[in-house]
């Protein structure tokens, strides 16, 4: 279980393919407090610990993952929002947030507004994801409050210490990101769906 409130920025240090996983070696300014077999998101997956080495870790992704995923088009030297495992009894700063990926978006627009950004996002609907509006929605791992929500399409406001401390400020026009749509409102959608 996950916040959405990004802990550190790390920087991809090594990918090796292993058949059809992909070995991520991540650098980051906690890796002295990881364990093996801890949980991690990374834009918004959730990865397992399976190597620790100096300030330097690494997760596994299987093809499932990568399928669902922006992390297929990592490389070196690329900026990942990184976030541990909620502890019990911690704040709950941003929504509850599980590390699955639902799909990815594009980001569609940018546009600074003095003192602030509104980043657009348009998503496949096929998929039966919604956004509400003032509803919530993970990006890239980050808790984030909708605002003009469409059917396939939403924006987000983004304050400048988000932009700042997350890898928001290495998006361009055809980033592709990975979404987690609120929780509690995939299991609204699917009970109305069913009935």
């Amino acid at each position: 279980m996950f916040t959405g409130i990004i802990e550190s920025i790390g920087v991809v240090k090594d990918l090796k393919k292993e058949l059809q996983n992909l070995h991520i070696t991540v650098k980051s300014s906690f890796t002295n407090e990881l364990k093996i077999d801890q949980s991690v998101a990374h834009n918004g997956v959730c990865l397992t610990v399976v190597h620790i080495a100096g300030d330097e870790y690494t997760v596994t992704a299987i093809e499932e993952t990568l399928n669902k995923t922006n992390l297929k088009q990592l490389k070196i030297n690329h900026f990942v929002n990184l976030e541990r495992a909620m502890r019990l009894g911690d704040r709950l700063d941003g929504h509850i947030v599980q590390g699955h990926v639902d799909q990815t978006a594009v980001c569609k627009n940018i546009i600074n507004e003095e003192g602030s950004w509104k980043f657009t996002f348009q998503y496949d609907s096929g998929l039966n994801n919604i956004t509400i509006e003032k509803g919530s929605v993970t990006v890239n791992g980050v808790s984030l409050t909708v605002v003009n929500s469409k059917k396939d399409m939403f924006s987000v406001a983004i304050i400048p210490y988000t932009f700042e401390h997350t890898n928001f400020k290495d998006f361009k026009i055809g980033t592709e990101v990975n979404l987690e749509f609120d929780v509690i409102g995939k299991y609204v959608s699917r009970l109305i769906t069913l009935n």
